[in-house]
């Protein structure tokens, strides 16, 4: 890393609802966190871009839903059948042939989640291509699986496999008597395979820039794999000697790296940075924003960072639910892996090939760089 050992004082490295949330919402829950949004074998890469909206449902490994089909699957959309709503529009659950994937008789086969998009902007249409675009063309094993489409006079759905234990999100930050906390180990698991498939996504094999990495796009199946969802607003990497892509600041408040907001020059270590947030969220058992915590610490990072940059201190941040579950020296090399991610400088970052590394090594109780 060279000079940027100084930078991040003490971190040190050695050269993861039931269906996909949108980013095309602005969600405030309940105890005030904002999370505003604004302005196996992995498959072949996406093709070159741009590409025509024809090229771009014709090239999609994906089955073609009829919206006739995709109503009889949900109980005609009925209220009993809804999974979730957002500023996107709302998630069904439905059933379809677990070979042939065509649609069967509600309660029967396999369970999917559909989700029937507003189409009230043309910011909604282009999300709803790109997600046809990516996942249309990408398999891995920590990426959501979409299942088709259905492209309908002025329909817009996508049928996704069906991940029964929601978001990462509803299970770190949900509080109540009835609920358990997530453990440590389920919190490592999690970090691990949402990093490998951001690593994925960066890689030459895809080449793609996530830009909305956020507890919420972070899905769960009945074991906890964790799957990456919703790339509405991805982007294909840079290209030839370019160092970044241009683009329009899109996101979620808390979780966009600094640079991006200030130049709207977006790299792969724009996802890292976002990356370093949820580490954080994933330490601390709280929201990259809240401004129902005292005045200081509406922004974690900001709170957080004069904590995990030092050891003896990094306790302070760390979810008190979690009791005994951890030992220090793991939470500390999470905290200082967190730290990198979070550089103020780009360059100093590690790259997600080397998170993923870090957390493996942590996993399986070996010594980084041993």
């Amino acid at each position: 890393m060279g000079n940027c050992a100084g930078v991040q004082g003490n971190a040190e490295i050695n050269p993861a609802f039931s269906a996909p949330n949108s980013s095309g919402s602005k969600n405030s829950s309940k105890n005030g966190a904002d999370s505003s949004t604004f302005g196996t074998k992995a498959s072949t890469s996406v093709p070159p871009t741009p590409r025509s909206e024809t090229e771009i449902l014709e090239s999609a490994n994906l089955r073609k839903f009829t919206f006739g089909e995709l109503k009889g699957s949900t109980r005609n959309f009925r209220p009993d059948s809804l999974l979730g709503e957002g500023g996107f529009g709302w998630v069904f659950k439905g059933w379809i042939d677990e070979r042939t994937l065509a649609p069967v008789k509600p309660g029967t086969g396999m369970i999917v989640a559909v989700k029937k998009l507003k189409l009230d902007s043309f910011q909604g249409h282009r999300e709803w291509l790109a997600e046809v675009n990516y996942l249309g063309q990408l398999s891995h094993p920590n990426l959501v699986r979409l299942i088709g489409y259905c492209y309908e006079d002025e329909q817009r759905l996508l049928v996704y496999e069906f991940m029964p234990r929601g978001s990462l999100e509803h299970h770190l930050f949900r509080r109540g008597s009835h609920f358990q906390p997530l453990p440590w180990n389920l919190r490592i698991k999690v970090a691990l395979e949402a990093a490998r498939g951001l690593a994925f996504l960066h890689s030459d094999q895809a080449k793609v820039i996530y830009r909305d990495f956020k507890t919420s796009n972070i899905l769960l199946d009945s074991d906890y794999n964790a799957k990456l969802s919703d790339f509405g607003l991805a982007k294909d990497g840079p290209s030839g000697d370019k160092s970044h892509v241009s683009t329009r600041v899109m996101g979620t408040q808390g979780y966009a790296a600094p640079e991006y907001l200030a130049t709207g020059h977006l790299t792969t270590k724009s996802d890292v940075y976002s990356y370093g947030v949820v580490l954080l969220e994933l330490l601390s058992g709280q929201r990259a924003l809240d401004k129902n915590r005292p005045p200081g610490q509406h922004n974690l990072v900001e709170w957080a960072k004069p904590y995990i940059t030092n050891k003896r201190r990094v306790i302070h941040v760390l979810d008190s639910r979690l009791g005994s579950q951890f030992t220090l020296p793991a939470a500390q090399k999470i905290a200082a892996l967190a730290m990198q991610c979070l550089s103020m400088d780009a360059r100093c970052r590690p790259g997600m090939d080397q998170v993923v590394t870090v957390l493996e090594q942590l996993q399986d109780g070996k010594k980084p760089g041993k």
